[in-house]
């Protein structure tokens, strides 16, 4: 993983992206005086593009949840899952 400049990015724009793309290359992006970290370039990975969106909760297509009355959890436990 490499960071470059912006003005780096710009000025090597086409043999940043054949690095990403051949070589599998990841880079930070940073801007700045301060070299702020703002965005990164990745190799596509297609798997991702064609993945479902996840819906939340486990219960997605029930349309509600009953929890017994004797239930309870504390909240060590529900961080530790």
């Amino acid at each position: 993983m490499q960071s470059i400049q912006v003005g780096q990015l710009k000025s090597d724009f086409s043999n940043i992206l054949h690095l990403v793309q051949e070589e599998g290359e990841t880079f930070i992006i940073e801007y700045g005086k301060n070299h702020k970290k703002v965005a990164m370039i990745v190799p596509y990975d297609p798997y991702i593009e064609n993945k479902e969106e996840r819906k939340f909760g486990l219960y997605k297509n029930k349309g509600s949840v009953r929890f017994s009355d004797d239930f309870s959890m504390s909240d060590e436990e529900l961080l530790s899952l």
